[in-house]
């Protein structure tokens, strides 16, 4: 059975996942941000099948979330780096893993513990901010009619 796309909707979500919306997608993005670069280590790290691997690194690749480098040591040799697109997943990534942490955490691990590299002090939860840094929840924000899809505000 084919995978629903969702390259025309009006949503940006629904299009963000087409692009990274499958787990094997981000925790490849979130082995790439760890520094991982090579398939072998990929497959490795993950546990992955070689196949569904090849498939999702070309789909992040064709997506322009990361970008194959020809290293050519002894022959053709491949790495995969993120690209500004890739990196700019960081935050939807650490707030994914903040909310598994509160909510499905490891049994008997603690969270990872991380740290800003310039000062070594623990980061801040994700979170949503007003214009002027204060934390706002879903009851705090609305979308104005304007910015609604046209079937949307017909329905009402």
């Amino acid at each position: 059975m084919a995978r629903k796309r969702f390259d025309d909707s009006s949503c940006s979500v629904a299009r963000a996942l087409n692009e990274v919306g499958d787990w094997w997608s981000l925790l490849i993005v979130l082995h790439a941000m760890y520094g991982t670069r090579r398939f072998v280590d990929f497959q490795q790290e993950l546990g992955i099948a070689k196949n569904i691997l090849c498939d999702r690194l070309a789909r992040l690749v064709d997506n322009e979330v990361l970008r194959k480098v020809d290293v050519g040591e002894h022959g053709s040799r491949f790495e995969y780096r993120l690209t500004e697109k890739g990196r700019d997943l960081f935050p939807v990534v650490i707030a994914l893993r903040q909310w598994g942490d509160k909510w499905n955490p490891a049994p008997d691990e603690p969270p990872l513990d991380l740290r800003d590299r310039a000062t070594g002090r623990p980061i801040h939860t994700v979170e949503v901010q007003d214009a002027d840094g204060q934390a706002l929840s879903i009851r705090d924000v609305f979308v104005p009619d304007e910015s609604l899809p046209a079937r949307k505000k017909n329905s009402a």
